[in-house]
């Protein structure tokens, strides 16, 4: 499964500094399938010490966990929605990612000039989320004049569509992104068929001072930030880019005394992989053998045939059974055979709802 979250950003705002901590803590191209890549997209392992534990009850030959990516956008300028500056590239590869982070910036540092020669957020997050706004506006407007005469023909779905694309007129001409809109679930079907940009999840990111990563919130933009995510439903996570950078070099005892020394328990890029897997309702399941244990990564809500189709096709053509234990009844009984005695592995079918944790053995016939 191959989804992405892209890095969107002003220019001097700490976007580039973080996509490179992102490469340089990249998981070993070698490991995976997708080891050929483009040079502006950044493989990183999720991090999970559920993996950890797991390895130590089985102690298998390998783990491997599982992964996720980020994309560096092409910067953006005022007039982006008209193709200023990058603004066709920036928005041609904003439509290719399920999800956005918008990097912000909240430190002030002489030495790094501001392209609006001075430190607002809201102001650069509005920047960004205008354009993209202005691009939906101009998608909305080319389909409302077709939809809008099958409508006056009493055409149903027209007429289902039209509605929607009036609401989202509205808003757009509202300065409102697609996700903060109000939709029935019949209505959301549309708009995601309209792949609007707008309408994809976002997180913020606060890039914040080396001084000010310990406590954030002593920081008035981040402040500012927090406050107008939290109009949107949408999360902010805050980091310290040149950290992050710095951090990346090291080894796992390293970066772990470099935290404890800031005074921080988790990095901030850990907290942005974490967060960006939520934002796309993504969870993970693991198999657990003496060759491998490893990692999973699926979308909430898909049944246990599709769970063993992410494995290989055939485990999902010739599914049969998925035994199935919880992390936590497998760690708390010590072993399978344990977990066994207690009955705590379960037989499950093909209706079966996939759970995050779940450890499973599927059973296949091809």
């Amino acid at each position: 499964m191959s989804l992405t979250a892209g890095i969107v950003g002003l220019p001097n705002v700490g976007k580039s500094t973080l996509f490179n901590a992102i490469t340089q803590a990249g998981a070993e191209a070698a490991n995976y399938p997708f080891a050929t890549i483009d040079p502006n997209v950044g493989i990183v392992e999720v991090p999970d010490n559920r993996l950890n534990k797991l390895t130590e009850l089985v102690n298998p030959k390998k783990t491997v966990p599982t992964t996720f990516e980020f994309t560096d956008i092409a910067g953006i300028v005022k007039g982006a929605s008209k193709g200023e500056g990058l603004g066709n590239q920036f928005l041609s590869h904003i439509r290719q990612v399920d999800a956005i982070c918008q990097v912000v910036r909240c430190f002030v540092d002489e030495n790094i000039t501001h392209v609006s020669g001075k430190i607002d957020p809201i102001d650069d997050i509005e920047i960004i989320n205008l354009e993209l706004i202005l691009a939906d506006l101009e998608t909305v407007n080319k389909r409302f004049q077709r939809v809008e005469k099958l409508a006056r023909q009493k055409d149903k779905e027209a007429l289902a569509e039209y509605d929607v694309l009036v609401n989202l007129k509205e808003g757009f001409e509202g300065e409102k992104p697609a996700r903060a809109l109000d939709f029935t679930e019949e209505q959301w079907k549309v708009v995601k068929g309209l792949h609007l940009l707008t309408s994809k999840p976002i997180l913020y990111v606060a890039n914040v001072s080396e001084e000010e990563v310990a406590e954030p919130d002593s920081n008035e933009n981040v402040q500012k930030v927090r406050k107008y995510a939290a109009n949107e439903n949408a999360e902010v996570i805050v980091v310290c880019a040149k950290i992050e950078e710095e951090i990346a070099e090291l080894d796992q005892d390293e970066k772990e005394m470099f935290l404890e020394d800031l005074g921080i328990s988790e990095s901030g890029l850990d907290k942005l992989i974490k967060a960006s897997y939520s934002l796309l309702g993504l969870a993970t399941y693991f198999t657990a053998g003496v060759q491998e244990v490893r990692a999973w990564t699926f979308r909430k809500g898909i049944k246990a045939p599709q769970a063993a189709g992410i494995i290989h096709t055939d485990f999902e053509r010739g599914f049969i059974r998925a035994e199935t234990v919880s992390y936590e009844d497998l760690v708390s009984a010590g072993t399978m055979a344990k977990a066994r005695e207690n009955g705590k592995v379960r037989l499950e079918g093909k209706e079966y709802i996939v759970k995050d944790g779940d450890v499973i053995h599927f059973r296949f016939n091809v």
